[in-house]
């Protein structure tokens, strides 16, 4: 099989590359701006890279897409900093970049297996949110953190509508707070410049206090990227069309805490390597509020469960990584 992935120097691209190379016989067709995550797969003779840009290097993705049976489309911003700072170019990557694969993959008649995310549910008010079931609530206009909650709900529609009416094959799958190796760079100071965990990891190897927005009240739904990584290996062999035409949430309810749960959590852990135990033990957590912390076009969502059992029955997976131990693999990624 020959696989095409957009955006493989990103956190789930890098994490899928290099299981794919350990795991199966398949060919990689790889692109992204840089190479920095891709250490252990640039050597391997069945990734074949291209260091360039998706909205400049239309020919190369053009000319591998036809070499190609299955489209990861990875490319996206995702961090809600930027939601609220540079809406248009959330639209303009997320968005329109992304409807152009898709519209190759239709005349093309390939395979695309799309990442959605779990923000498409919004403000849902269901205990769990459920794929095929749970509604879309999203914030008003003035609200522009909802700007790529929205992107990625309109791409939803329009590949189901393209398989429904022009026979695209595809998946769709949310990843609901994925974590692990690789995930950000915890070097970048910028606040909001990165997501949570590694921004609190940054927070307190810089001696910094851990701005905790609105108290971090809000819970989520923690899922170690080698679990995720699992179901992506699975929806890609799509064993018996296990997984055609089909919408999935990866996530793990099973771990459900609050932002300050990860927070306290991540303290205790990092003060258990000897040379960063000082600035763990000093890290103090502060409450600030999401207007001064995101700007006024910030929304949160208190609460975000995944209803995993079309996973479990279809692709026969279930998340088993709980979050103390997917977290010290990742600290030891990052800190040994």
């Amino acid at each position: 099989m020959n696989i095409l992935i957009l955006g493989a120097n990103g956190f789930i691209g890098s994490n899928l590359s290099e299981a794919i190379l350990a795991k199966t016989d398949w060919q990689i067709h790889a692109m992204d701006l840089s190479t920095d995550k891709l250490e252990n797969c640039l050597g391997n003779t069945r990734f074949d890279f291209f260091q360039g840009d998706i909205t400049v290097h239309k020919d190369w993705i053009h000319e591998k897409l036809i070499a190609s049976d299955v489209v990861l489309p990875l490319v996206a911003i995702a961090t809600p900093a930027t939601y609220v700072q540079n809406p248009l170019k959330i639209f303009e990557l997320d968005f329109e970049a992304n409807v152009e694969i898709i519209r190759q993959c239709v005349e093309l008649n390939k395979r695309i297996i799309f990442p959605s995310t779990s923000e498409v549910y919004g403000m849902c008010s269901d205990a769990e949110f459920d794929e095929e079931d749970s509604h879309f609530v999203t914030g008003p206009i003035h609200k522009e953190r909802w700007i790529y909650s929205t992107s990625k709900q309109l791409l939803d529609r329009i590949i189901y509508a393209y398989g429904k009416h022009k026979q695209l094959s595809y998946t769709l799958f949310r990843p609901f707070n994925w974590y692990g190796p690789r995930l950000d760079n915890i070097l970048n100071t910028k606040p909001g410049g990165s997501r949570v965990l590694t921004q609190f990891i940054g927070n307190i190897l810089r001696g910094e206090d851990i701005m905790l927005v609105e108290g971090g009240a809000q819970q989520r739904c923690f899922t170690f990227v080698e679990d995720s990584i699992d179901a992506l290996i699975k929806i890609i062999k799509n064993e018996n069309n296990c997984a055609a035409s089909k919408i999935f949430n990866i996530g793990n309810p099973y771990e459900n805490y609050s932002i300050r749960s990860l927070a306290e959590l991540l303290i205790k852990l990092i003060k258990t390597y000897p040379k960063f135990a000082d600035k763990a033990s000093q890290t103090k957590l502060v409450d600030v509020s999401a207007e001064k912390y995101y700007g006024s076009g910030y929304q949160d969502v208190s609460l975000r469960v995944p209803a995993v059992k079309r996973a479990e029955k279809d692709l026969q997976w279930t998340p088993s990584t709980n979050l103390e131990t997917g977290l010290k693999k990742t600290l030891d990624f990052y800190l040994k």
